[in-house]
């Protein structure tokens, strides 16, 4: 018997990917299927974004309609271990298999770029809207509230950008945090 855990990637429906997540976590220990399944990884990051002056943090699927899972699909021979394959592919919400009734396991280099996704968005905010150097903003929080500015430089790390800003007719560097600006649209008039 083969018992090396390899990783898949499941297709699952729209949003349906933290529902199966939970049921495939659930239901293993019950259906005794611990041996053939092990961990099962819906990667997300923290996305904030300012909705009417107020800050909302949500996570975001890194990859929306997808979860990988560690399992033992096949046994020594090469054949299709019957039982955990049905159990996932039957839970409700799974499309199927990357590979469909032949899984195709990833390769080593793809998952572990898979968990470095996960660690380097672990505890970090990213904004909803991605910014450029020398694009002009409106800052929208804060003691400058309502100045327009541009873009001097851009921290993703910490999620903070310095932005030049006129005040009293010279131009002064601002530390900002990304929430706290939007893009600058000049009315037509």
């Amino acid at each position: 018997m083969n018992n090396t855990l390899a990783w898949y990637a499941l297709q699952i429906a729209t949003n349906q990917e933290l529902k199966v997540k939970t049921y495939l976590e659930k239901f293993r220990p019950l259906k005794e299927l611990t041996e053939y399944i092990g961990e099962i990884l819906m990667p997300v990051e923290t996305v904030a974004e300012v909705k009417d002056g107020k800050k909302t943090v949500r996570t975001r699927k890194l990859y929306p309609v997808y979860l990988f899972i560690q399992a033992r699909l096949y046994d020594a021979d090469g054949q299709l271990l019957v039982k955990p394959w049905y159990f996932i592919k039957e839970a409700k919400g799974v499309l199927s298999f990357i590979g469909r009734n032949d899984p195709t396991p990833l390769k080593d280099k793809e998952i572990e770029l898979i968990k470095a996704q996960i660690s380097a968005a672990d505890g970090k905010e990213v904004p909803k809207v991605q910014y450029s150097v020398g694009e002009a903003i409106l800052i929208t929080d804060g003691p400058f509230s309502n100045l327009q500015g541009q873009i001097e430089e851009l921290d993703p790390a910490r999620g903070k950008l310095k932005v030049s800003v006129s005040i009293f007719g010279r131009f002064t560097p601002v530390e900002l945090e990304y929430w706290q600006i939007k893009r600058y649209e000049e009315k037509k008039s």
